[in-house]
C-alpha cells in the first residue's frame, strides 16, 4: 500500500481505532472519506481537517449500499482504498437468557457490512491502480474469548475470507490486508474499556500499524502488531491450549 496520495473510504470511522486511522492516513496526504451513521460524529470527526469528508452510511441497511456506490463514482471516482472497519461486539451468556437477537446483530454488521460495502465498491476499485481493501478483525479471530462467542465467529469468519479474496485477487491489481489488532482501549465493549490498563492505548497502535504499512511489514497480507501475534501462531507454536486459557481463566 502506497502511503500517500490516495483517496480512501473508511467505514466505522467516527469513533475508535476507524477516526484514529481515518487521521493518520490524512496526515499522510491522502484524501479521506469517513463513513459512519451519525452526522454529529462525522462533523466532528472532518472539522478542521481540510480535504477530509463525511458521508452517512447504515451498513446495516442493504439498500444504502448502492447508494454509496453511485456517490463513490460521482464524487470520487478516484477511489483506490477500502478501509473496512465498522463492527460491533457484546458479551452472550448461551447458559442464561441468550438474546439471538444481539447475536444477528453483529453478524449483520461485522460480516454482511464488511461483504456488502466491499461488494458494492470491488468492481470501481479493480480498475483503480495502487488498490488496496482492508478490512479489520480481530486477534480473537485466532483464539477466542468465550465470553464473546458471536464477535469472536464474526472476526474468524473474515479471516478465513479475505484469505480466499487475497488468493482470487492475487493476478488484479487489488492488495487486501487484514488488521488483526488487540485488546485496544476504545469503547467497543462499552466505556469501561476505553480507560481499561490492559488495553492497548489507541495512537500507540495507529502508530504501530502505520510503521507496518510504512516499511510493508505484514507477511501475507496480515497487518499484526507485536502484541496480536501471540493469539496468531498460539495453533502453530502449539500453545493453543495455553492461549485460550489465558483469555479465558477458570
Amino acid at each position: 500500500m502506497k502511503m500517500t496520495g490516495n483517496t480512501i473510504l473508511v467505514t466505522g470511522g467516527t469513533s475508535g481505532i476507524g477516526r484514529a486511522l481515518a487521521e493518520a492516513l490524512h496526515d499522510r496526504g491522502n484524501r479521506v472519506i469517513v463513513a459512519g451513521r451519525r452526522q454529529e460524529l462525522l462533523d466532528q470527526v472532518t472539522a478542521g481537517r481540510q480535504g477530509m469528508v463525511g458521508i452517512r452510511l447504515d451498513l446495516g441497511n442493504p439498500d444504502s449500499l448502492p447508494r454509496l456506490a453511485d456517490e463513490m463514482r460521482l464524487r470520487f471516482p478516484e477511489l483506490n482504498v477500502l478501509v473496512a472497519n465498522a463492527g460491533v461486539s457484546s458479551q452472550e451468556d448461551l447458559l442464561g437468557e441468550w438474546d439471538l437477537a444481539v447475536a444477528e446483530t453483529m453478524i449483520e454488521t461485522n460480516i454482511l457490512g464488511i461483504l456488502r460495502v466491499t461488494a458494492a465498491l470491488l468492481p470501481d476499485l479493480k480498475r483503480q491502480q495502487d488498490a488496496v481493501v482492508m478490512a479489520t478483525t480481530s486477534n480473537l479471530a485466532f483464539v477466542p474469548k468465550a465470553c464473546y462467542p458471536t464477535y469472536c465467529a464474526t472476526k474468524a469468519f473474515l479471516h478465513s475470507w479475505l484469505q480466499s479474496l487475497r488468493y482470487q485477487m492475487r493476478n488484479v491489481p487489488v492488495e487486501v490486508l487484514e488488521l488483526a489488532p488487540p485488546y485496544v482501549q476504545t469503547e467497543l465493549t462499552g466505556q469501561h474499556q476505553a480507560s481499561d490498563p490492559r488495553g492497548m492505548s489507541v495512537s500507540a497502535y495507529v502508530a504501530e500499524v502505520m510503521h507496518l504499512l510504512e516499511t510493508h511489514d505484514h507477511p501475507a497480507g496480515e497487518v499484526l502488531v507485536e502484541r496480536a501475534r501471540g493469539e496468531r501462531v498460539a495453533e502453530r507454536n502449539g500453545r493453543y491450549e495455553a492461549v485460550f486459557n489465558a483469555i479465558n481463566p477458570a
